[in-house]
Parts: C-alpha cells; structure tokens; sequence
C-alpha cells in the first residue's frame, strides 16, 4: 500500500504541476489549449489527490486561471464515495474566494443560484443553518446560519450559543464561534470570531449578547439590522443556551433606534426589513427587563465588532462550520463510525491554497464518509487544516465549464455532484471562487 500511495502521489504532483504550467501560460496561449483539448471537450484525464484510495474514474480540468476541478473515487469504510473538489490557488493574483449569500442573513438560496448571482466560477455550501422549527410549532425557521459571517471585510453576524446550534456534535473544546475564512492578505485560516458589543444608555451600559442571530443567549439584548431581511425575529427567544428545543421566552420586549434615539417600542419581536441606518434591538427575559425601561426619544448607541481569537489580519470573509484537522493532525474526537454525504474546506500552503470538497449524494455513492475520512481525505489531498461544512441534502459543489471548453460569455454554473435530495437545497451561504480571467 505503501508503495500504491507514493506512486499515486508522484502522479498527482506531475498532473498539478502540468496544470500550474497551463494556469501560467493560459492567456498567452489561449488557441493551443483550445486546440489541445480533449475530444470530449470537457475534462483532461489526471491522477486523483495523493494517498487516496481510487479507483481508476477520476478526472482533473481548469475551470480557470488559478482553479482546478478534480473527481476521484474514494473506497472508504462503508463502501465507494466519489468525491468532487476545487483546488484553489489564492496566490493567483486572478483568482479569489468569498462569501455567497442570498443579500440577507435570514434568507436561503441554492448554491448554483449564489454563484451565478455573484458571478462566480465556482463554489460550495457553507454553514449549518436553522432549516426547521419543529419544537417550535408556529414559529418561522428563519433559513439564518449557526455561525459568524463575514462578507468584504463587514460583518454580518454573530455566532448562536452551543445548544442553540444545527448540524452533528462538535470535537469537543469547539465552539460556534469556529470560522474559515480569507483574510486581508489573501490567506485561508481558521479561527475563532466573537462578538464585542454594547448597547449604551444615558443610564448604563449593557452587553451585546447577538447579532442576526436566530437564537440570543438568555437574559442577553440582540441587535438585528438591514442585513438581516425580513425574516421574523421572534425565533431569536426561543429555546436556552443549552437546550435548542425548550420553549420560546415569554418575557421579550424590542425598540428600534434609528439616529441615536428610540423611534420604536414593541412588547414581542416583530419581522419585516428593518430600514438601513435603523437597528432592532429585541431583549429576553433581563435583557427585555432592560430594555422596557427605554422610551421614545430616549439616547441609544449600539456598538458591535467581531473579534478574532488569533488572527491579526481583518477576514474579507468568514463562515461558521467546525475545524476538523488542524497542524496536519486530525481534532480528537471525530466520529469515526457514522458515514454520510459531506461538505469540507481544506488549507494547504500556508494558507495560500484552498481546497472545496463535496461528496456526491446519487443512490451508488450515498454511503458517503465518516468525518473521520474527511479528515484523512483531506490531508491526503495535501491539507494541512481542514474544517466540515454542512452535510446531507445540502452538500452541492458548483463550477462553470472547463478552462479549454467555455464559451465566450459563458457564465452559468453546473452543479458537478448530485445532491442527496435529487436536487439542489436552498442553503443560508457557501463560498464562491472568483476570476478575473
């Protein structure tokens, strides 16, 4: 096996450093690749990741300068995968990564629709999000992501407590504060991203306990504004800390400061777009208590920011998830027995390669992989850090056509793996690769 595993290896370097000769050469010799492509006109044969247990159909095209697109079959514990990956190289000056979302925190969208919204080449689903309220009979799902955001350097949310979260249990010492992201200086990183707020009275000072979030910590003031849509807020005081599923709050309260003053008052959460400039504060059980004392026209300024535990680089995006390989080692704790359908980012060097990963969801291959495999697929790929998206009906990887097969103006994306639902699920974001060639 051993010697199977450095000889796929070997393979899969010669093909990557094939395709960074086309990347690099690309625009000067545009008609010899067109000339030099495949019957098919779509995908050039090439050896699959390295140290990946295959089978013979894998396959690897550009889609554009700087992004590849690779396919390979992966025999894992509970039988064949296929696996379906965009190999980024962020530091291709042309090429770049950032968050796809539907223009609100509190809204969904399928991915193949994000991209070509966006206008990107390519992309995944990102976050486990808040798809259902069955607990809560009457309430609105709001469609809002589990984890922080950021899109062009702002942010647009912060992270739901632990049990407020969707998605399967965390390794343990992780948080829903847990973001991958890109930073200033174009490098992929993992992190963790915490709200630093405050709501200032000419009375006190209170803490911030969210923002956009679908669910507050209790006792805690939030603050939703434009980018959170229209969605309704209400979902924000429903369940604990640690339990998702306990009864919404009925001690609430919101006001809505607009130019520094209070401008409205509500005894329950409302919905409808809250207006640009304007914020809605809604408060829970202490944080309603305190919130009811405030009348119109009284002085208000909320303040809010998300911090990082480590990086000293501003993310120009970040979405929540959980790190599942980080320094080369796989976390502690991965569940090794459960397979399924799977989404995951990679990083590799030293930040400046970035790998999107999604498992295909048709009936052969549904098996999928434990997260333990995604852990090792992804080191054998050649990452270093590695952190799971979401999953299941979720789980949609997207790319325009071929580097040598596009048309001119070409700019729809194809979605390359089958979702597991028979079709594309509208998800709360992902992220999308971009190129400016």
């Amino acid at each position: 096996m051993a010697t199977r595993r450095k000889h796929t290896l070997g393979r899969f370097r010669t093909a990557r450093a094939a395709l960074s000769v086309l990347t690099a050469f690309g625009t000067l010799a545009g008609a010899a690749l067109m000339g030099a492509a495949p019957a098919s006109g779509v995908e050039t044969t090439g050896a699959p990741a390295g140290g990946v247990e295959t089978t013979g159909d894998s396959a690897a095209s550009m889609i554009a300068p700087g992004v590849q697109y690779r396919r390979f079959d992966v025999v894992a514990s509970h039988g064949m995968t296929r696996a379906h990956v965009l190999d980024v190289d962020l530091s291709n000056r042309q090429t770049s990564v950032g968050l796809l979302y539907p223009g609100a925190v509190g809204a969904r969208s399928v991915v193949s629709a994000l991209a070509d919204g966006a206008g990107a080449v390519g992309g995944i689903n990102g976050d486990f999000f808040n798809i259902s309220e069955t607990q809560h009979p009457g309430v609105e799902a709001t469609g809002a992501p589990v984890g922080p955001a950021v899109a062009h350097g702002r942010a647009l949310k912060g992270a739901v407590p632990n049990g407020q979260r969707f998605g399967p249990a965390m390794p343990p010492g992780v948080t829903t504060e847990a973001v991958l992201g890109v930073g200033l200086d174009r490098k992929a990183r993992m992190d963790n991203l915490r709200l630093d707020g405050e709501v200032r009275t000419d009375q006190k000072r209170l803490p911030l306990g969210g923002l956009n979030q679908y669910a507050l910590p209790v006792g805690s003031v939030g603050a939703f504004t434009s980018d959170w849509g229209s969605t309704s807020r209400v979902r924000s005081t429903c369940g604990t800390d640690t339990n998702r599923g306990a009864p919404c709050s009925t001690d609430t309260h919101e006001v809505t400061v607009r130019g520094g003053r209070v401008v409205g008052s509500a005894g329950s959460p409302g919905s409808g777009p809250v207006a640009s400039g304007s914020t809605v504060l809604v408060g829970r059980e202490a944080g309603a208590q305190e919130l009811r004392k405030l009348s119109i026209g009284d002085r208000v300024q909320v303040k809010h920011r998300l911090v990082a535990a480590k990086s000293r680089v501003p993310f120009r995006f970040a979405l929540g998830g959980y790190p599942i390989l980080r320094g080369g080692a796989p976390l502690p704790g991965l569940d090794a027995v459960t397979p399924a359908v799977r989404t995951a980012a990679g990083i590799s060097d030293d930040g400046r390669r970035l790998l999107l990963l999604s498992l295909d969801g048709s009936p052969e291959f549904r098996t999928g992989l434990t997260i333990a495999e995604v852990a090792r697929t992804l080191t054998e790929l050649g990452a270093q850090d590695g952190f799971s998206l979401d999953g299941g009906g979720s789980s949609t990887l997207v790319s325009s056509a071929t580097l040598v097969a596009k048309a001119p103006g070409a700019e729809s994306v194809t979605v390359r793996n089958h979702p597991s639902g028979g079709a594309e699920r509208p998800v709360a974001n992902g992220i999308g690769v971009f190129s400016q060639g």
